[in-house]
């Protein structure tokens, strides 16, 4: 039987019932070449993406997972490449389901279409920047005049009332970087800067990771400026920062922060789930197992059902280190990086340092004590 863990929120750690947060890869097709990119993105739409009345159907299977709805996130590719996207949000909405947007900042992201996406319901915008100069920025994303345009669609998306939050990449191309990239951002009207810790997947097989050890550095740095930057800062593809959060949060004899409690066990596959363009259900964009297709199965069902998801949210079946550690619940490590790294889904993060002892495998987890 897989763990129950009671979080501040009430919430039990086990997501099993429906997923927080729900990407939806709309299309494949961008017309930026970033060096890291997932999907390996390509300029044009493939023929198989899931037809206007198929996405409505998916839709409609959202939701029946009932409420709280997921968090929908609609992201490519470009999702504003595809011609019917303000049907899809419209559709979206109609449905009740809540929904953000994760374009990439090409020409085609102009403030009338920013302002037409706010009017039919878009409630937040993820944008990417992985650099604090343009230099640095449009290099990783493979075109002139990127960073100029997120900038701006920062300002535009701020003054629309949209929440807005900013992906940074932590590679060794961009570690450096880091602290230029928070001092821009904190002038900024953002809501959460949430940094991606690469998972060699995709295009981003070719550049270079950061070591266990710098991993760890950057998670106590995070959790230092947390403590009173004018935004939430959280780490995808690293949960371990929630280990390093809430170990500084016992020691200071105080509580962990709200934003870093709320994600307590939510991973790849437990309150995260990806649809690709052609239906393709997945544990995350960044894990390509696929436990089955929204043409012909119920996400509902996939995601409550399938072995894969089922498995990856037994905490007990995984491996290593990860398997031995008293955080495994409100943590789990990165599913995704340990398939990258050895293609077992349910072995130890390779990028978390941590070596839980022995003794520590037995005791109670500490998320269960400091709110106690």
């Amino acid at each position: 039987m897989s763990h129950r863990l009671q979080e501040p929120t009430g919430r039990p750690c086990l997501f099993d019932r429906a997923p927080v947060m729900l990407y939806w890869e709309i299309t494949r097709a961008c017309d930026l070449a970033c060096v890291h990119c997932r999907a390996e993105a390509v300029p044009d739409r493939h023929l198989r993406e899931l037809t206007l009345a198929q996405a409505a159907g998916f839709l409609a299977e959202v939701k029946a997972f009932g409420p709280p709805l997921p968090h929908l996130v609609i992201t490519g590719g470009d999702p504003i490449k595809r011609p019917d996207l303000h049907d899809l949000v419209r559709e979206a909405v109609r449905q009740g389901i809540p929904v953000s947007l994760a374009p990439s900042a090409t020409p085609l992201l102009t403030a009338d279409v920013l302002a037409a996406l706010q009017e039919e319901g878009v409630a937040g915008l993820s944008l990417s920047l992985d650099g604090s100069t343009a230099a640095r920025h449009d290099r990783l994303r493979g075109a002139q005049g990127c960073f100029a345009r997120t900038v701006s669609a920062m300002r535009e998306a701020a003054d629309l009332g949209l929440s807005i939050q900013i992906n940074t990449l932590v590679s060794a191309e961009t570690l450096s970087d880091l602290p230029n990239i928070f001092d821009l951002l904190t002038a900024r009207r953002i809501a959460r800067w949430s940094l991606f810790f690469l998972i060699p997947t995709g295009r981003g097989r070719l550049l270079l990771n950061i070591t266990p050890e710098e991993a760890e550095r950057t998670c106590h740095w995070l959790a230092t400026r947390a403590l009173h930057a004018p935004f939430v800062i959280a780490s995808t593809e690293a949960p371990f920062y929630r280990r390093v959060a809430l170990k500084r949060a016992m020691h200071a004899g105080r509580r962990v922060g709200d934003s870093v409690a709320r994600s307590f066990g939510i991973r790849d596959g437990n309150g995260i789930a990806f649809v690709s363009h052609t239906g393709q259900v997945s544990p995350s964009g960044f894990l390509p197992l696929v436990a089955g297709n929204v043409r012909e199965t119920s996400i509902v069902d996939l995601y409550r059902h399938s072995p894969l998801f089922g498995a990856i949210r037994d905490v007990n079946r995984y491996r290593g280190k990860c398997g031995n550690c008293p955080f495994k619940i409100i943590c789990g490590g990165s599913r995704a990086r340990a398939y990258a790294r050895t293609g077992d889904y349910l072995a130890e993060d390779p990028l978390c340092p941590y070596q839980p002892r022995v003794a520590e495998a037995a005791v109670r987890s500490p998320a269960a004590r400091v709110h106690a």
